[in-house]
């Protein structure tokens, strides 16, 4: 936008801050403040300025307002939360510096696409609750939660709060104080709208209107008056969400429902708890989404006739060469390789349209490799079921068969070459030769079905797409599938973990830094994987032991074993058993839960390292540094998860039939 730039604000901010931070334009304007996009000078990186407007500065309870409460939300550091680098009163302006997040906020996103599908919807307002109750914990109300002040973060599609602009201390009174009604009235709770004391639950009443409108594409509440949407927030109840949207998964609907009861009392006490309601939720699935599956399966057959037929072509142009070699044959080798290239030309441009449907789906390469990763390591888990174990003795002998044949076959061609010999009979060369090869194929198509030995757990065509993939040629292929494509067409999809989603930054950065350094950093890629994987696995975990514990709310499980005793004992009996047990269940989660935060936590050290390290503030030795201590965190989780494995699969042999009964 070419007129901000003669703006006079740009203009005298720019004056103020000059030789520090470089304005390049203006990102928008709000009640308390203008923002506008920056370089840091010393740092070279993007920063986001937020300038309180000249006419406000001039107002002292404005001017103060704005200050303390930058001050207070300067000290806001969450993974979730924008976070503010510097809050400085200069020359009669007044603003603050904080990280640049590129992407759209949640409006933005709302307004352009629609709802969003209730998994990427719940984990968002995770993320949120998240931040909202490390910020309550600090004596920090946001009060003015809504889907504007909720960004994107670009790649990840993490959410980060920002503007905590009329967010008030706990111990600070003043301008803010009862009485005074500050927010958007959309998203203003009941006590907000009354003028009332504003705690924690309050905004978990906004973040609710924010989940209803996410989900549905509706606000609970709207009005052409803002008298009469106050009236309606203060005295109307909210619809039930699963009568606006009536796919959304029950538990999540009512998760969000108690969060706009009229009465603080009846919300949920903190963020966390919220958080905690939609992660027992059956929205949580971590799946590849439709596009993607699609997009690994096409072509998956295709590929592999390709293959095979490649290798018989190559060994018909080596039968070709020797004929040459020898002088017996005149063989077209370019004619072979033209039948071999054109089928893999059309396949390539096959492939390439494919690409570009998922792309133009919303989603990235990024995505893709992701997938491809994810599809591996389910690939691998199915390869060890079917393969991983001691073969029967059938396709031992199986095996040897056909290798002893496949040494005849070659002894009697061998025995063609050697001199002093005549020619053998030819029926009987014929009946030989072709029984071995015979007995050696149909050895080769058996032993690819039951093998005769304990097979190597990989997919070496899936294995090489990866590395494909990752390669220059296969990154000069990806762009070449964008060709055609608008940025917008190119924005980010929303299925991905938030440990698939850090490891993909940190591969990035990786990528992005000098050749020397990324030498040094060899293994690095391969600690990331792991990292990720073990994540995985403890989420995968957390939410199983979520859902056990969700299902001791139905008694009949333990039910039927109380047919034996009588009145009150049986059911105080069952009770201490479910009891006793959902107390076992929550303190696995609790321990499993540990291990996910402590994993992300590696990661997200790893990922802040390496951007210290891009942005020049950072050393190799200080990533080195965070990578052993993510190596240590690696082994005391695969011990942590060996030694349940071991306790479960005691119990497991300790439990019998004889031992179920001996208490009756």
């Amino acid at each position: 936008m070419p007129d901000a730039a003669l703006a006079p604000e740009f203009v005298a901010l720019q004056q103020a801050v000059i030789g520090r931070y470089s304005l390049e334009r203006e990102l928008g304007r709000g009640g308390m403040g203008i923002v506008f996009l920056a370089h840091d000078v010393a740092l070279d990186r993007l920063v986001a300025i937020k300038l309180l407007p000249p006419a406000q500065a001039a107002q002292p309870g404005l001017r103060e307002r704005f200050l303390r409460e930058a001050q207070t939300a300067a000290k806001l550091s969450h993974p979730n939360i924008v976070p503010i680098y510097l809050v400085e009163d200069a020359g009669g302006l007044v603003f603050f510096v904080m990280a640049y997040v590129e992407g759209d906020t949640l409006g933005q996103r709302l307004r352009s696409r629609g709802p969003m599908a209730p998994a990427a919807a719940v984990r968002l307002l995770q993320e949120v609750a998240w931040a909202l109750a490390y910020a309550h914990l600090r004596g920090i109300v946001h009060r003015d939660v809504k889907p504007d002040n909720i960004l994107l973060e670009k790649g990840t599609n993490r959410a980060m709060v920002t503007d905590f602009g009329i967010a008030r201390a706990g111990e600070i009174t003043g301008s803010t104080g009862i009485g005074e009604i500050i927010g958007t009235a959309q998203y203003m709770s009941p006590e907000q709208a009354s003028g009332e004391k504003v705690d924690g639950r309050g905004d978990l009443y906004s973040l609710g209107i924010v989940g209803f409108y996410t989900m549905s594409g509706k606000l609970p509440f709207e009005a052409p008056e803002m008298a009469a949407l106050l009236a309606m927030q203060i005295t109307k109840p909210a619809p039930p969400l699963s009568s606006v949207v009536p796919g959304v998964p029950g538990k999540v609907a009512q998760a969000i429902d108690k969060c706009l009861a009229k009465s603080a009392d009846d919300r949920w006490p903190t963020g966390e708890a919220f958080a905690e309601a939609l992660a027992d939720s059956t929205a949580v699935v971590r799946e590849t989404p439709a596009p993607i599956r699609v997009w690994l399966q096409k072509g998956e057959g295709m590929q592999r006739a390709l293959s095979g037929f490649t290798v018989f072509m190559g060994l018909v142009t080596l039968g070709e060469i020797l004929t040459l070699v020898l002088g017996d044959g005149d063989g077209d080798i370019l004619n072979n390789l033209v039948i071999v290239g054109v089928p893999w030309l059309v396949f390539l441009l096959y492939r390439l349209f494919q690409t570009q449907r998922v792309l133009q789906a919303g989603y990235t390469v990024e995505d893709l490799r992701v997938a491809m990763r994810q599809q591996l390591e389910q690939r691998k888990e199915e390869l060890a079921f079917e393969y991983d174990r001691e073969p029967p003795m059938l396709a031992k002998v199986v095996r040897w068969a056909s290798w002893a044949a496949l040494g005849v076959a070659v002894g009697a061609v061998g025995w063609l070459w050697l001199p002093g010999h005549g020619m053998p009979d030819p029926r009987t060369f014929a009946t030989i030769f072709g029984g071995a090869v015979a007995v050696a194929g149909g050895g080769a198509v058996v032993g690819r079905m039951i093998p005769g030995k304990r097979m190597k757990v990989k997919d070496s065509l899936l294995e090489y797409r990866i590395k494909l993939m990752n390669s220059k040629l296969g990154r000069w292929l990806a762009k070449l599938s964008t060709i055609g494509m608008t940025p917008a067409a190119l924005a980010a999809g929303s299925h991905r973990p938030t440990e698939v989603a850090i490891g993909m930054a940190a591969d990035q950065i990786f990528e992005s830094l000098p050749k020397a350094s990324r030498k040094s950093l060899k293994d690095l890629p391969a600690l990331l994987r792991r990292l990720e994987a073990e994540a995985a696995g403890t989420r995968a975990r957390v939410d199983e032991l979520n859902a056990m514990i969700a299902g001791l709310g139905d008694a009949g499980g333990v039910a039927g074993a109380s047919h034996t005793l009588k009145g009150s004992e049986a059911g105080a009996i069952v009770g201490d058993a479910r009891d006793q047990l959902r107390k076992d269940l929550e303190t696995q989660r609790s321990k499993a839960s540990q291990r996910l935060s402590v994993a992300v936590g590696a990661l997200e050290n790893i990922r802040l390292d390496l951007l210290r390290l891009k942005a020049g503030v950072g050393t190799v030795d200080d990533l080195t540094q965070a990578i052993s201590a993510a190596h240590q965190i690696q082994a005391e989780i695969e011990l942590a998860v060996a030694a349940n494995q071991e306790v479960e699969a005691a119990l497991q042999r300790g439990a019998s039939p004889q031992g179920g009964a001996s208490g009756s």
